[in-house]
């Protein structure tokens, strides 16, 4: 009896050591792959990558024993970089529901941003920043603005001073800038951020001008808003609300030779600055809608999104001022302020304001990789506008933007080195968002599901 017992405690043992084994497996091992450090564009090649509880915990040189994995995912020829940041996006409001906001959040990481800052606020976007963080909701990391600040929402001084107050206690990250606020008004503003330790970043009012709004230190300016106005000359004696779109009505009007005073200015007062080019290279840009509407991404969207967006931009080419050859030096002039301002300003972060007229979220952040390529950007500083640049503007080095021990598993598997094609970000392998594999398989299985809802919406 004695006997048999013994032999049940050895068979219990053996049980809880089996037990204990697979408890303690890790999530994931990238082996033999060739990462791509974003800081100087160096490769490291054939590097094993241990991937447990979100982070990355190791990276070396040594042949890892496999079986010590939940998954493996073999590296060979591939190649690994951080994840992406879309630093001008857009989360779908409340009344949209909850299918469609997580079918947003999914379309962003299936292009591998794994970061957005989300430029529209509302209070259900602090809760869904909160699930993401927690992991309770597949989406990327969450930044979120405020409710926009402009000149309905913000008329007096007093209510500027409650608005912002108020944002700050909700939790908030920054303040959303929009058209239309007085100088004034905006000066407290800005007074009352500084005092709340309130960011705020967006749009440059026409009662501000780019000036004043550099001098104000806005966290970032968006769209290269209200640069082309400040190459005016005084004397002619423009009204400032005659600017057009984002500048291109004074296009004519445009002394160029004023560019490295604004870039200086941006550079003095450390403005980060978001270009979103390919809002001006599809919306508002001599190409139909019909060949917008034809490209793959589109069928992501639900019918009644593109026809909106159709009849919007019929709107705007069908304006008579409204030329294919003002259209050209207006990108002209931008694409020199976005080289200069990445040169000798703050930097340049990677966004492309979406989802907005044309622009598809994830996917329409390859086409702003390719504006900031036409503008004279380089690959690596491309990628680091989607990256490392990201981190440094919120002060997150140490929790994401490299491949890196201890930071938070963040990544891109690809086929090609980015740095020499950056058309290979279009076509990933596999996206891991805080430890969560995302295989190919499933991302393509998961946006057939999205394409089918929008057919049938």
């Amino acid at each position: 009896m004695k006997t048999i017992r013994y032999f049940v405690f050895l068979i219990f043992l053996v049980a809880c050591n089996v037990g204990n084994q697979i408890q303690t497996k890790k999530d994931i091992l990238i082996s033999d792959i060739s990462i791509i450090n974003v800081t100087d564009g160096s490769v490291l090649k054939n590097s094993y990558v241990v991937i447990d509880s979100g982070r990355i915990r190791s990276i070396s040189k040594k042949t890892v024993d496999t079986s010590l994995f939940k998954t493996v995912i073999n590296g060979s020829g591939k190649y690994l970089m951080p994840g992406l940041a879309e630093m001008h996006a857009h989360i779908p409001p409340p009344e949209v529901g909850e299918e469609r906001i997580n079918e947003t959040l999914f379309l962003y990481l299936s292009n591998g941003v794994t970061t957005i800052r989300g430029m529209l606020g509302n209070p259900l976007h602090l809760e869904l920043r909160e699930k993401a963080a927690n992991g309770n909701l597949l989406s990327p990391r969450i930044y979120t603005s405020s409710p926009s600040l402009n000149g309905n929402s913000v008329t007096s001084k007093e209510e500027a001073i409650e608005k912002v107050t108020q944002y700050q206690k909700d939790g908030y990250n920054f303040l959303k800038i929009h058209p239309g606020i007085q100088r004034e008004v905006f000066d407290q503003v800005v007074e009352t951020a500084n005092s709340v330790g309130l960011p705020f970043a967006g749009h440059v009012p026409v009662d501000v001008g780019i000036r004043h709004a550099l001098e104000s230190k806005y966290a970032s300016i968006d769209h290269v808003d209200g640069f082309l106005e400040g190459l005016v000359p005084e004397s002619a004696n423009v009204n400032p609300s005659d600017n057009g779109f984002f500048g291109y009505a004074f296009t004519p009007l445009a002394d160029t030779t004023k560019i490295d005073e604004l870039v200086a200015l941006s550079k003095e007062n450390a403005v980060w600055i978001v270009p979103t080019q390919s809002l001006f290279e599809r919306w508002f840009a001599p190409i139909s809608a019909d060949e917008l509407l034809s490209q793959p991404e589109m069928k992501y969207m639900p019918k009644t999104t593109l026809d909106n967006w159709r009849n919007t931009k019929n709107s705007y080419m069908e304006d008579k001022n409204f030329t294919e050859a003002q259209w050209q030096q207006f990108d002209a002039i931008r694409k020199k302020f976005i080289k200069k301002l990445q040169e000798n300003g703050q930097g340049i972060l990677l966004g492309s304001d979406a989802p907005q007229l044309f622009n598809v979220p994830g996917f329409s952040i390859q086409h702003e990789i390719a504006g900031m390529r036409g503008a004279g950007m380089t690959p690596l500083e491309i990628i680091q506008a989607g990256t490392i640049n990201p981190a440094t503007f919120f002060d997150a080095r140490d929790e994401y933007g490299e491949v890196k021990e201890g930071l938070s598993a963040d990544l891109i598997l690809l086929n090609e080195n980015p740095l020499e094609k950056l058309s290979t970000l279009q076509h990933n392998e596999g996206v891991i968002v805080k430890g969560q594999y995302l295989s190919k398989e499933m991302i393509e299985e998961k946006l057939n599901e999205i394409a089918q809802h929008a057919a049938n919406n």
